[in-house]
């Protein structure tokens, strides 16, 4: 079955500031939230997917890894001890048990499915229930990235409309880049991940195309050459770079960032928002596609 995108995981070691900065490049972002295993986390809406804030707010709650599963907290506070930066790609999950069986088929993760839950505020300060379902991959050429599908167990409950409006315009999040040594090493594994059998090769990389946005990785020459930006130093493994986000409407993007002390530039037409000002993410900004 394909699997669209459903969130990135943005891991930054100041949380507050992390949203702050968020708001002022013109994202709505939601209240503070907190998991059982010590990580906190910020909510950045979009129509089907989402970008997680997260940091360790509280180490002591941290459980270890163990045997068949993933301590998510352990991999934030592992990931944060050397870099900030987007950290985890996650795609859309319909039926946990499913997309376990399929992993464990494919040789990509032999993983228990972690179910949990919390409570979740809306805006007008009342609380609701929450709940998911993960279900985790592994990449061995890409230990810094994480993988894993979410299958949503009360998704009204969840996706609000009210939080998918930015002022800066962005409208969707198109797609995520990965930069990677040799691109063509991770096309098996982002194949059995997303459930799909095509795959594109370009002059930059690889491509693939979800339900819901794309996943790209290309070698650190094409990502410095394309985005006029550093690359994540993917010494020891592929890193996830950069989202890219859809604009629409009339909003001028460059004015809301300008007028949030954030500087972007321009470059074939994409506004890019570079790693050093964004807690260790890239974040491009293009219009929408014609037709």
């Amino acid at each position: 079955m394909p699997r669209g995108l459903d969130h990135i995981v943005h891991a930054v070691r100041d949380l507050d500031a992390a949203a702050e900065f968020y708001r002022h490049a013109g994202f709505t972002v939601g209240a503070r939230n907190k998991h059982s295993w010590g990580t906190h986390n910020y909510i950045v809406q979009f129509p089907g997917v989402f970008i997680e804030l997260v940091t360790v707010g509280e180490p002591e709650l941290v459980p270890p890894s163990r045997p068949r599963a993933m301590s998510f907290g352990a991999f934030t506070r592992d990931f944060l001890a050397r870099h900030e930066g987007l950290s985890m790609l996650v795609l859309e999950g319909k039926n946990a048990a499913e997309d376990a069986a399929a992993f464990r088929a494919a040789g990509i993760g032999d993983f228990e499915v972690f179910d949990f839950g919390r409570e979740a505020k809306r805006p007008d300060g009342s609380t609701v229930k929450v709940a998911f379902s993960l279900v985790f991959a592994a990449d061995p050429q890409a230990a810094d990235i994480g993988y894993f599908t979410c299958q949503q167990h009360y998704p009204e409950n969840f996706w609000n409309p009210a939080f998918q409006i930015h002022a800066n315009g962005a409208t969707e999040v198109a797609g995520v880049v990965m930069v990677a040594e040799n691109p063509a090493d991770h096309h098996v594994f982002l194949k059995s991940f997303a459930g799909v059998s095509d795959l594109k090769s370009t002059s930059h990389g690889i491509r693939i195309e979800t339900p819901r946005g794309e996943m790209q990785v290309m070698d650190p020459q094409a990502y410095r050459s394309l985005f006029a930006v550093e690359p994540p130093n993917v010494a020891q493994g592929a890193r996830l770079a950069a989202i890219r986000f859809t604009l629409g409407g009339t909003a001028d993007p460059k004015s809301v960032l300008a007028g949030g002390g954030i500087v972007a530039a321009l470059r074939v037409g994409r506004l890019i928002v570079p790693p050093d000002a964004a807690h260790g993410a890239t974040l491009i900004f293009e219009p929408a596609k014609a037709g």
